[in-house]
């Protein structure tokens, strides 16, 4: 996937050697991104200082995700369930705004539509929600959930494949 200045965004399978860089790009992007839409008592309790990394290597097994890289580098990742779940969406904080998100969507989108995904959704935050519309997710439901003994508001977000819409007409 080439982005507006042809730098090569490339979409690639989880390794195992991923773990620590998506612990990274998921602590950072909450902590200096979704700042913007949540007090720091609710992003440190999102993405806390300690986290048992092999806790989220396990956690990163079983999403099993895409991960995009960038000049060598891991810029972000994302995983798309057989239910058409996409439970991690995240771009590395200092390369938002360099066609990473779009790269993975639209990846996501492909990958669903070969594997005859009817619905995509996705518990989306307040930060991600514009980007989640400007792929034609629309909000189903908002709600709030308790993490770490913080609230969190965010919006439950689905998107149908062109295929089931196209049956619908």
């Amino acid at each position: 996937m080439i982005n507006g200045d042809k730098t090569l965004i490339t979409i690639r399978r989880y390794k195992e050697d991923d773990t620590e860089a998506l612990w990274n790009i998921y602590f950072h992007t909450v902590r200096n991104i979704n700042i913007r839409d949540y007090s720091k008592e609710q992003v440190e309790a999102w993405a806390p200082d300690v986290f048992d990394m092999p806790i989220w290597k396990k956690r990163m097994q079983g999403l099993d995700p895409f991960v995009a890289v960038m000049n060598g580098v891991i810029v972000g990742y994302t995983d798309l369930q057989p239910n058409g779940l996409v439970d991690h969406f995240f771009c590395h904080h200092q390369y938002q705004g360099q066609g990473v998100g779009k790269a993975l969507m639209n990846h996501v989108l492909r990958v669903g539509e070969q594997r005859k995904v009817k619905r995509f959704y996705s518990e989306v935050s307040i930060t991600a929600r514009p980007f989640y519309e400007c792929f034609g997710f629309r909000v189903v439901q908002e709600q709030e959930m308790e993490v770490r003994g913080q609230m969190l508001r965010n919006f439950v977000m689905e998107k149908f494949s062109e295929q089931s819409v196209s049956l619908k007409t």
